[in-house]
């Protein structure tokens, strides 16, 4: 008797000793479940709460607490797989002692007894094989576990970690991405085709195995049946359910240009940003995200049914949309098609503006006091570099010169001459300064300025056209409007605003650049049932082709040219190439927003007065000339 019980305590003390030692192995890993903090996809949505795109590294998972979880879920995964998960501490023998008799009468390990505790431990921190080692692991820390954790969180944590087929990690991933459906909107039957899956989920992948996936589905509604757990009416009804099931990428990338540039700005700002469970929203409208996407392929087709001989390896576009208030992009597509090149022209490119640029020299002589109707020389000069005596004889467009021209004439027919004898006039130097510092980058320090003979990007120059809808207030291109965190704090992100020139004077641009639309070079940008205002822009050789156009509330800015800045066909101009774009985007707009404001409101201190037979705007910084032969009787007051 003493040398039995000495055998014994021998045993337990080998046994108990082995199992203090197996637990100083794996405690460790007891706390990456007991503190569980799993990689979580970043979703991405656009202003109306329409999801743009996923981002993840390696594992897509969306994450639901346990409380959001319905009981229908738990019901059918605690049928399937643990029936008596509620009443054991993490171990079940009973089913241990059945599974252990199939295995000896099999005489290898053929039946597994794992809990749902167990099997969370294989997903997590141990791996899937059937060894003796392996499975005292496993029973060591599903008792360590289940000391920790309450059941409801042990069940919070397997249903977001375990996979779902398909690249779907956990299961309110894969109930989105298998049926478009939140848990709580799930049947009965795709219930029960979602807790089958963690079996076998490349087996049972709905989307590769339907007929596999329903029979599986099956055997967890007969279990809940023979139960007592569902009715005899809901088991007859799920077994005939035919659930639609969704066959998807897992990304859902809706807009690529859009994304590539959430995730570089907000990359160095986010720790873990792509497996951080961040939501972003936007400013973008995926409804005219599309519509810019097929407005810019529309203009792209125009010019090869023009000269199909066109290069279709180099031409390309882009295009830009602001709320022209708030500064939320709206929409920005980086080329015609993303697969083909993902350099993004919206953003990364610098072009230069050619004639879009002149609006912004305009604006400089009426906020220092030229008139709408102030006479320019609209002639041919020769200028001379100081620095290395070389002459430069402009010309415009249409090779000839008009003598004299009001302001307003010589920006709407864009010429050339008048708009550099107006900034010799101004004095180069002066107006240099200004416009560097209201934000323009490297403006060359010579007359070519005039001529917009620099690089910008159409995202940058959307910022410095907001200033004539929005009362001449600069906005900076706000992408992101908030991001929240996986515990629900938010950032909010603000437009920066810069007040460039009083309302009044923005609104006297606001008048020329509409009547660019009506009778000047931007007549292709007409829109029936909304006032548009906008300015062409060709550069030399037609190597750039522009419209920077806008409504009362949104910006247009649309380019088009080849990415090796090689010269496009001849008469390929901003009127022509940019300007049907934009006013096929703005038709799409109005369709979407008919409540859209759709007239130029001027402000207060704008009047109006009869000059040579036609009535002119005019403001206190800005009056019209005092004589004029051919003027009629003058009738002030406010223009409506």
């Amino acid at each position: 008797m003493k040398y039995i019980l000495t055998i014994l305590f021998a045993g337990v003390f080998v046994v108990f000793g082995g199992l203090i030692y197996i637990y100083s192995l794996v405690r460790f890993d007891a706390y990456k479940i007991i503190d569980y903090k799993p990689r979580l996809s970043t979703q991405i949505y656009d202003r109306n709460g329409e999801l743009i795109a996923n981002l993840f590294e390696e594992e897509h998972r969306l994450y639901v607490k346990y409380e959001e979880i319905p009981p229908q879920v738990i019901e059918a995964l605690v049928a399937i797989e643990d029936t008596s998960f509620f009443e054991h501490r993490g171990i079940n023998f009973e089913a241990i002692f059945r599974a252990l008799v199939k295995d000896i009468k099999a005489m290898k390990l053929v039946e597994g007894a794992s809990t749902i505790t167990q099997q969370l431990i294989k997903n997590t921190v141990l791996t899937r094989d059937k060894t003796i080692s392996r499975k005292l692991s496993e029973m060591v820390l599903s008792f360590k576990i289940e000391s920790e954790l309450e059941k409801e969180e042990i069940l919070e944590r397997y249903l977001n970690h375990v996979y779902f087929g398909h690249g779907y990690y956990g299961i309110k991933t894969a109930a989105l991405g298998y049926f478009h459906k939140e848990l709580d909107a799930l049947s009965l039957k795709e219930t029960a085709m979602l807790v089958g899956l963690p079996k076998a989920p490349s087996s049972y992948d709905p989307t590769r195995n339907i007929d596999l996936s329903l029979s599986r589905a099956n055997r967890v509604l007969f279990r809940l049946f023979s139960l007592g757990w569902i009715s005899e009416k809901d088991y007859r009804e799920g077994i005939n359910e035919q659930p639609i099931i969704y066959d998807e990428t897992l990304t859902q990338n809706k807009a690529p240009y859009v994304v590539d540039e959430v995730i570089k700005e907000l990359s160095p700002k986010y720790e873990n940003f792509k497996t951080g469970g961040y939501r972003v929203e936007l400013g973008i409208d995926l409804r005219l995200q599309n519509a810019a996407k097929e407005a810019l392929k529309f203009g792209y087709d125009e010019i090869f049914k023009r000269y199909p001989d066109s290069n279709e390896t180099i031409l390309n576009g882009a295009i830009v949309s602001l709320d022209a208030k708030s500064g939320d992009i709206l929409a920005m597509v980086g080329g015609v098609d993303y697969k083909k090149s993902h350099f993004n022209r919206a953003v990364q490119s610098r072009r230069q503006p050619g004639s879009s640029f002149k609006p912004f020299i305009y604006q400089k002589a009426l906020d220092i006091g030229y008139s709408t109707m102030s006479e320019i020389p609209d002639i041919s000069r020769v200028y001379t570099d100081e620095k290395t005596e070389e002459d430069w004889k402009p010309k415009n467009y249409e090779e000839d010169f008009e003598g004299l021209l009001t302001l307003k004439e010589a920006l709407i027919h864009s010429r050339n001459l008048a708009t550099i004898n107006l900034l010799n006039a101004l004095g180069m130097d002066s107006i240099y300064k200004e416009l560097k510092k209201d934000g323009f980058k490297d403006i060359p320090y010579d007359l070519t300025m005039a001529l917009g003979s620099f690089g910008i990007s159409p995202l940058d120059f959307s910022s410095f056209y907001s200033i004539f809808p929005n009362g001449g207030v600069k906005v900076e291109p706000i992408l992101v409007k908030k991001i929240v965190n996986r515990f629900g704090d938010e950032t909010i992100f603000e437009t920066t605003r810069t007040t460039l020139t009083t309302p009044e004077q923005a609104y006297l641009m606001v008048d020329i650049l509409r009547t660019v639309v009506t009778r000047g070079t931007g007549r292709n940008a007409k829109v029936a049932g909304i006032e548009t205002a906008g300015k062409t822009g060709t550069t030399n050789s037609n190597t750039d082709a522009w419209f920077c156009g806008f409504t009362p509330e949104i910006e247009v800015l649309v380019w088009y040219g080849n990415d090796d800045n090689s010269p496009m066909n001849k008469y390929e101009t901003g009127g022509r190439v940019a300007g049907p774009v934009f006013a096929r985007f703005v038709k799409e707009y109005l369709a979407l927003n008919p409540q859209t404001k759709r007239e130029f409101t001027p402000p207060p201190g704008v009047n109006t007065k009869k000059y040579n037979g036609k009535v002119e705007l005019f403001t206190k910084t800005s009056p019209l000339p005092k004589v004029n032969t051919h003027s009629e009787n003058d009738s002030g007051g406010l223009i409506f």
